[in-house]
């Protein structure tokens, strides 16, 4: 199972230019809004032409202006869940998932009943879309679009409608989904975390462009730019420069850090996600004083603004996320006065 992409669109005042080909494994499509994520989504469903390029899943071409094929969206057995899930408000959960359904009355009823089953909706079968919660809405949608055997499935935002906890137990859900289903899924986030858990590879998208792709672990622990690194949840990033084959320097924090690979001469920012900061203790590697400008306690966490007793200015400010469990003390307490970093977690970016 594959897909190969290389297509151009221009939209007013945006262009679409993307190219990737996946393995068959789960793909996350990372970037912010307006980037072009459910563009290049709909462009393989045929939602959207783009204006020049080629598309082939499968040994299927499904698009190629060069030989002006372009496969109409009903024949590309690509399931497409929408960031809405598009059900059809006027049939039942029964109907809606039947209506995927190719076969016989007898196949329908055999087909319908297993993929309730699958996905939990027994005691829902005859309510309306309205009458359904959020999580109810996607299983049943996810139970459509499988219903119709789709070579490729497509998830636009998927959890984005959902509150914290049911969010959390249908990544579970579609976790299980993605591992068990042989064609290629593609899904399409804004958040770092969704992508994390349920892709195997990541792509990387900005202004309609894809920066950067790789296995999804990779990517995050090595992003390699300023850009991937900001849209992985790296809050503290700073210009830098070369000090050594395995030191850099970064003025703005008023701070020369061992870094774990040597430095390339096209070094231009680091960064060292906030959570990767620790008590320095008796440790002497990469550590310097801070005194904490504020706090802000979430419910796992706290989270530090602080400022390098280093820096020169007003510029070496840092985030500090601590576990309450390394950090069991009132918010008016005092953290540690020096912090640390692994070599290893100093993040290097062109």
């Amino acid at each position: 199972m594959s897909i190969t992409l290389d297509i151009k669109k221009r939209f007013r005042g945006f262009a679409l230019d993307i190219s990737f080909s996946s393995n068959g494994r789960p793909l996350g499509i990372l970037g912010a809004s307006g980037s072009g994520k459910s563009m290049t989504l709909k462009c393989i469903a045929g939602i959207e032409t783009p204006d020049s390029g080629y598309i082939e899943v499968n040994g299927r071409v499904l698009f190629d202006s060069a030989k002006k094929i372009n496969v109409r969206p009903q024949r590309r057995r690509v399931g497409y869940l929408f960031q809405s899930y598009a059900l059809f408000p006027n049939m039942t959960v029964t109907q809606n998932i039947r209506a995927a359904i190719i076969g016989g009355k007898a196949e329908k009823a055999r087909r319908c009943e297993a993929l309730i089953s699958r996905f939990a909706l027994q005691g829902l079968e005859k309510r309306y879309p309205a009458q359904l919660s959020g999580g109810q809405q996607q299983r049943a949608a996810l139970a459509r679009i499988l219903a119709y055997n789709p070579d490729m499935l497509l998830l636009d935002e998927p959890f984005s409608a959902l509150d914290a906890y049911l969010k959390e137990a249908l990544q579970i859900e579609m976790k299980k989904l993605l591992a068990g289903y042989e064609g290629d899924a593609i899904l399409v986030s804004h958040n770092r975390d969704e992508v994390y858990s349920l892709c195997e590879n990541l792509l990387v998208m900005d202004e309609g462009r894809n920066i950067a792709s790789g296995p999804v672990r990779d990517m995050f622990q090595r992003p390699g730019s300023l850009a991937v690194a900001r849209l992985t949840g790296c809050k503290n990033i700073t210009p830098a420069r070369r000090a050594g084959f395995a030191l850099v320097e970064a003025p703005e924090w008023g701070l020369t850090l061992a870094v774990e690979s040597p430095v390339p001469e096209g070094l231009k920012y680091i960064g060292v996600r906030a959570h990767d900061f620790m008590p320095a203790g008796e440790s002497t590697v990469n550590a310097f004083d801070i005194h904490v400008l504020d706090c802000v306690e979430s419910p796992f966490e706290w989270n530090y603004l602080c400022h390098s007793e280093n820096a020169p200015g007003q510029n070496g400010t840092l985030w500090w996320k601590a576990p309450k469990e390394l950090r069991n003390m009132a918010p008016i307490a005092a953290p540690p006065g020096r912090l640390c970093v692994a070599p290893q977690n100093v993040l290097l970016l062109e």
